[in-house]
């Protein structure tokens, strides 16, 4: 075996993986708000949009399937859990984010006349076309994303490099008040690519296993390679339209799609824009059709239901949330997001350090849930250390683990 090709390979399946239209909306958007700030607000967001979901990934090198991720919480808690991430990911937020993209981005600029009409018929064509392929596990949404990914990777690399010979704008001071990295960390929330990679983790390393490659330090090597590969990719993507959106930190008013079709605009002129948001639209599909299948395939298995069943119901009430429109979708998804990624991250590093201590595992677990919901409840946390940049669990987190240790593990 050739391990430096199979890294190679394996470094583009994750980038691919993790790259999606839903990551091109985030970065320049980001930019915007920060304006001046943007690198250190980028090193955040890098953060949480790469580094986390490479570590979720490293982590199925020590627990090798989905059932041991929580599971030394304890196996309810496990399913709660799963079951929670596959839900954000799927039909609360990232399937109907993937139908008002498609509106925004592909439809609007196209068609003139009622939005919400055009809006509530886009959404019924988009789901429709999803459901029809999920049911009939159509090659469509493969053949698309082969050519859909290096098309809109082209896009993006004339949209940097015309960015970056003739400026567009000038940057502006923040706009957001407090800890630009904390802001760009949380807004890398919105990738949900760690959640993802909690999920994605098992099918990376049960592809390690099947080439023969299944020693957990032979793993993490190939990981740490493939994983270095994917974060050079993903990193020159996000620092770029990051910086770029804060050269048009002036503009007022921006919504997350209209900032990203504007760069395109101001770079590549009215058809850039036009091509670029088509291209992300059908990307959209593949997205869509690939999370509904995930969906579907969860709780057809945990409630013994029909498979077609869940799939219909997923993109009925995907339909109806993605006529509410993106940047409501974005704003319903921030509370859930500042609970769920602190526990995900705790739960990744836990693992990563092949914590054995059950303890460890729920009090770490119970404190972060508390902390992270109180600080969406709004209460009052300014008396723990680091409250004010948006990390108030990991103080607590890690007392927590100081007294799980202390605690004797029952077996």
């Amino acid at each position: 075996m050739n391990k430096k090709k199979e890294v190679l390979i394996l470094g583009l399946a994750l980038f691919s993986m993790f790259f999606g239209a839903g990551n091109l909306l985030f970065p320049p958007s980001l930019g915007v708000s920060v304006g001046t700030s943007w690198l250190v607000a980028g090193v955040g967001f890098f953060l949480t949009g790469v580094g986390l979901p490479l570590l979720g990934i490293l982590a199925f090198t020590k627990v090798g399937s989905l059932d041991e991720f929580a599971n030394k919480v304890s196996s309810k808690f496990n399913t709660i859990y799963l079951t929670t991430l596959i839900l954000v990911i799927g039909p609360l937020f990232a399937i109907p984010r993937t139908g008002s993209t498609t509106f925004e981005m592909g439809v609007l600029p196209l068609i003139n006349g009622d939005p919400k009409l055009i809006a509530i018929v886009t959404s019924i064509i988009f789901f429709g076309i999803t459901l029809f392929l999920v049911l009939n596990e159509s090659k469509v949404t493969d053949i698309l994303g082969k050519f859909l990914t290096p098309i809109i990777l082209v896009i993006l690399a004339l949209i940097t490099f015309i960015g970056l010979l003739n400026p567009i704008g000038i940057a502006v001071a923040s706009k957001v008040e407090g800890s630009q990295f904390s802001y760009g960390f949380i807004n890398g929330y919105q990738t949900m690519d760690a959640l993802a990679s909690v999920l994605f983790g098992v099918i990376i390393v049960k592809g390690l296993e099947s080439k023969g490659i299944t020693d957990s330090r032979e793993q993490k090597s190939f990981l740490t390679g493939s994983g270095m590969i994917a974060a050079v990719g993903l990193g020159l993507i996000y620092f770029s339209l990051i910086y770029l959106g804060s050269q048009i930190s002036g503009m007022e008013n921006l919504s997350t799609a209209q900032t990203a079709l504007t760069l395109a605009e101001l770079t590549l002129g009215s058809s850039g824009k036009i091509a670029f948001g088509v291209c992300v639209a059908a990307a959209c599909l593949t997205t869509s059709v690939g999370l509904t299948a995930l969906v579907s395939d969860w709780f057809a298995k945990l409630l013994n239901v029909s498979y077609k069943m869940v799939a219909l119901v997923t993109c009925v009430f995907s339909s109806v949330l993605a006529v509410a429109g993106l940047d409501y979708i974005i704003s319903l998804a921030v509370p859930v997001l500042v609970v769920l990624y602190p526990v995900t991250i705790v739960l990744i590093v836990l693992n990563i350090f092949g914590i054995e201590n059950k303890n460890c595992f729920k009090l770490v677990t119970l404190v972060t849930l508390l902390v992270s919901g109180a600080e969406v409840l709004k209460v009052n946390l300014s008396i723990i250390p680091l409250s004010n940049v948006g990390f108030a669990w990991l103080i607590p987190a890690l007392v927590a683990y100081g007294i799980g240790k202390l605690i004797k593990n029952k077996e």
